[in-house]
């Protein structure tokens, strides 16, 4: 394939063939790809590399280009880092592609193949109807896509009707969901609701509660360890970090008088204080005593977006926080649940929608009691619930407890660096748990649909 010269640092040589990958000892393979192959559907370029190269035509939304470097992981925070990245979230499916061409039960043959991923970046793609110039054709996105798997062997579509096949979008379900009836078009694109496309897997950053074929992945954070010991090194710093604030938000919004969660939160960490200013300690019901504080909130304000590119801004605050405060915003869920996951910071929910009833590959459902925190918003902002008084009602030895399952949850919802040394391949990190659950889902579905037959 000819590469452009462009900004984009020639991706396209960056994706090595399939064939040079698998090309490993095929005994060793197949002993353990036993419902596990999947096939890349070779797409033109315009459906994903190509779109790379738009990174600056959209004023509106933001240039990209930047965040292109290190193979989509984004500059390093500093010339020294390798593990520590400022990651643009929109880049998930170009990171994900990369990921898959290193995944061990690769197959050319279709026929060998449990599932077929298509490599194709939706929200890059989704762009030009959001803010360019097709956003009064938003309900034609997708279209070209399933043309094309119609009109180029079409029978690995026609065979499944696209049941056994995978994509992955890097915004939340809700971009992608306008009706197709719709005129004039409103926010969004309408590939989620196009029949065509009903049958397919979609692995999205946020969900909706019933569509069947959406499930939430982690959204990227800024944390890609290369190997083993930057990992490990990590979290040893996590466990010794001192907290010493008791709640911490790291956002936007609030500051306008309708009455909402987030405003509410500025509001109890703009009135909560201590007793004394010295010698200061946070006592509970149940009479233990929280280590020694210097605040009882914390505010890291990321309005504007200015937070999205900059780690260094809100990691060192969730680093000193017990618990880190994830209220809805535009939508229910947010970056930041992962970035404190990684920081050791235990997540406080307003919504049973911003990750219980998202993420339960990655943050299995049954064990949300052992490491996040449940307070409705609407005790919050209108039965005059306190946030503090929820959170100082928790004993120190269960806050300890939790932060032990927050940490050992840190693995599973990174992105490590592609080429990671085999030691950290040998620990399920965001796309691995993502991989596994879409086989399963996949898997299942079929086995079901033939059992009906």
């Amino acid at each position: 394939m000819a590469c452009k010269t462009t900004s984009f640092l020639c991706f396209c040589l960056l994706f090595i063939s399939i064939d040079s990958i698998i090309s490993q000892d095929i005994k060793d393979t197949e002993r353990g790809c036993s419902n596990r192959w999947i096939h890349v559907r070779s797409l033109p370029p315009r459906f994903n590399l190509d779109l790379l190269a738009n990174c600056s035509e959209y004023p509106l939304f933001n240039n990209f280009c930047p965040y292109l470097a290190n193979h989509g992981l984004g500059p390093r925070t500093h010339n020294k880092s390798q593990s520590w990245y400022r990651t643009n979230p929109l880049l998930l499916e170009l990171i994900f592609h990369h990921r898959m061409l290193e995944y061990p039960c690769l197959t050319s043959d279709p026929n060998q193949a449990n599932a077929i991923y298509l490599p194709y970046y939706a929200a890059i793609d989704a762009l030009r109807y959001l803010y360019g110039p097709e956003v009064n054709s938003s309900m034609e996105h997708g279209l070209e896509l399933y043309d094309y798997l119609q009109d180029n062997e079409g029978w690995i579509w026609s065979r499944n009707h696209g049941a056994d096949h995978l994509l992955v979008m890097s915004r939340p379900a809700w971009d992608f969901s306008q009706s197709v009836d719709v005129d004039p078009p409103i926010w969004g694109t309408s590939f989620l609701e196009l029949p065509e496309f009903y049958n397919v897997t979609a692995l999205i950053v946020e969900g909706r509660a019933w569509p069947w074929q959406e499930q939430a992945v982690p959204y990227l954070t800024s944390f890609h360890p290369p190997n083993l010991g930057f990992l490990e090194s990590w979290i040893k710093r996590v466990k010794a970090s001192k907290r010493t604030t008791l709640m911490l938000f790291a956002g936007g919004g609030g500051v306008g008088s309708t009455p909402n969660i987030r405003r509410s939160i500025r509001n109890e960490c703009e009135s909560s204080s201590f007793s004394s200013s010295s010698d200061i300690y946070v006592n509970n019901v149940e009479g233990f005593d929280y280590p020694k504080m210097r605040k009882v909130c914390d505010i890291v304000d990321c309005s504007n977006g200015i937070c999205e590119h900059d780690p260094i801004r809100y990691m060192r605050p969730m680093l000193q926080a017990t618990f880190c405060l994830q209220p809805p915003g535009d939508t229910p869920t947010r970056r930041s649940t992962f970035d404190g996951i990684i920081a050791g910071c235990i997540p406080v929910f307003f919504e049973e929608q911003s990750a219980k009833s998202q993420y339960g590959w990655h943050l299995p459902e049954e064990m949300y009691r052992d490491f996040a925190v449940f307070i409705p918003k609407e005790d919050v902002v209108f039965k005059g619930l306190r946030i503090l008084d929820v959170l100082t009602g928790i004993s120190r030895n269960e806050v300890r407890r939790m932060r032990e399952r927050v940490i050992e949850l840190i693995p599973r919802v990174l992105y490590r660096k592609h080429g990671s040394s085999s030691g950290l391949r040998a620990r399920k990190d965001a796309f691995d748990i993502a991989v596994e659950g879409a086989l399963q889902r996949i898997n299942s579905r079929l086995e079901a649909r033939d059992f009906g037959q």
